[in-house]
């Protein structure tokens, strides 16, 4: 009986449980054929932004080509919307005959619409869509209380149970791919489309963009030589490259956690690096338990908070977005956004906060740019550490933290060399002037804007505001 295994946001070969399922069951079968297939949804994709175009076809690529190394082929089709891939996954596992088609489960709420619908659409067609896995080293759902069966609310507990629901695997070398060719084979269909004819990326990358298995695992291989034994202490720092820039092969599944944490030791570095790991599992398994949190206020009463509104906000909102606040971090970390498709998470929680805090703007609106633009973008992890930052989220004692923009620049870029190489209107400033160009006579003679609010202002109506929520409760 020929399978058919259905990639997602698993663009990997190796530890990928539902593309070993599938395999081991097509040479059960006696046939050992597998029919791979990725379907691009067309509306989706043009809905991204040019970076996010690019790494998505990047990894598209990369995986077809490794199938084509290893003597198979990856069969791809383009669909249009939810139905679309719905009907292209009928379509090919009618073309391949087979019964069933294999695919890794998805715990956000457009993954789970989109299996639904597949699902529903290969039972009318007499094929059983059966989901294994997961893009997680332990499940959504799984890790709850000892004491009452609830999900977890708070990360620091949630990490002490998810370390101790790890599973063997974790501790231990993934095993490869079965060979193609050798235990199976990859079967082509008739409705194999052309890499000419994916989906066009219409918007332009200002990079080429490096992405797939291959290069995730050397990826980590030099964080682990270059940045991991520092790791503890310069994740932070947002002039170093300190972290492990795996974001986007996570994201789209081009390595797994489980291959990450099996090569983690006990040393301080890997030890945050692991629980940095787990703070993505967690914010997955509150997105599981509160699908609305993507979207909507994880905690409602801060749906009451009274947020700006009108041409002003919106003028806000825009020298936001381009990186023309008259604050260098902020600024930095937006045009970074622009220029790299990524972000440095400790400049993530500064913009996250500026905008929330000292702009009184609703994080979905900074929600819904960084989804257009990271190419490293995470359903959960999005909503849940933007709403971390906002207050609205996880935390023990949210809304009373609001960062200071330049605080948090001289602590963490001290010489100023992160916020001179993404505005270069001040690259005229030596050091810690960078962060400060009000202080210097010529700190604004290359057009820097001036600051649009005044920080210590709107970090006591902030607080203001909270008071006025607090008496509605």
């Amino acid at each position: 009986m020929a399978r058919v295994h259905w990639f997602r946001k698993d663009l990997r070969l190796n530890d990928n449980e539902a593309l070993a399922e599938a395999i081991h069951a097509a040479v059960s079968d006696g046939d050992s054929e597998i029919t791979a297939l990725y379907v691009f949804d067309e509306d989706a994709f043009q809905a991204l932004a040019g970076i996010r175009q690019h790494s998505l076809r990047a990894g598209v690529a990369a995986l077809a080509e490794s199938l084509t190394g290893l003597g198979g082929l990856l069969n791809v089709q383009v669909a249009h919307g939810l139905t679309g891939v719905a009907e292209s996954v009928v379509r090919v596992a009618q073309a391949a005959g087979a019964k069933e088609v294999h695919a890794m489960r998805l715990f956000d709420p457009s993954g789970i619409a989109e299996q639904n619908a597949v699902g529903v659409a290969l039972q009318a067609a007499g094929v059983f869509l059966r989901l294994t896995g997961s893009n997680y080293a332990v499940e959504p759902g799984t890790v709850r209380k000892a004491s009452d069966g609830l999900p977890y609310r708070v990360y620091t507990p949630f990490y002490k149970a998810w370390f101790e629901h790890l599973p063997a695997g974790a501790a231990a070398a993934p095993k490869p791919m079965p060979q193609i060719g050798q235990n199976w084979r990859s079967k082509r269909v008739a409705e194999l489309t052309p890499a000419q004819a994916w989906p066009e990326c219409t918007q332009p990358s200002p990079f080429e963009v490096k992405a797939g298995e291959a290069f995730a695992l050397r990826t980590f291989a030099r964080f682990q030589q270059r940045a991991l034994t520092d790791y503890a202490d310069d994740r932070n720092r947002a002039d170093h490259s300190g972290t492990s820039h795996l974001s986007h092969a996570l994201a789209h599944g081009e390595v797994h956690p489980r291959t990450l944490l099996a090569q983690l030791g006990d040393s301080q570095g890997e030890e945050v690096f692991r629980k940095e790991l787990a703070w993505r599992e967690f914010y997955a398994d509150v997105l599981w338990h509160n699908p609305h949190s993507l979207t909507d206020y994880y905690a409602p009463i801060y749906a009451q908070m009274r947020y700006d509104s009108g041409e002003m906000a919106d003028a806000r909102l825009s020298a936001w977005q381009t990186g023309t606040t008259g604050y260098p971090m902020v600024d930095a970390g937006m045009r970074q956004l622009l220029a790299d498709g990524w972000v440095h998470n400790r400049v993530r929680m500064i913009v996250a906060s500026f905008l929330v805090k000292d702009l009184h703007l609703e994080w979905q609106q900074g929600a819904a740019w960084f989804e257009r633009h990271l190419s490293d973008f995470d359903p959960a992890s999005n909503a849940h550490g933007w709403q971390w930052t906002a207050g609205s989220g996880t935390d023990a004692s949210p809304y009373y933290r609001v960062f200071n923009p330049v605080m948090q620049g001289l602590k963490f870029d001290p010489n100023g060399d992160y916020v001179r190489k993404y505005v270069p209107e001040l690259r005229h400033l030596a050091g810690v002037a960078a962060h400060e160009p009000w202080n210097y006579s010529l700190g604004y003679r290359e057009g820097y804007p001036q600051r649009i609010v005044d920080h210590a202002a709107e970090r006591l109506e902030s607080l203001a505001r909270l008071e006025e929520l607090k008496a509605l409760r």
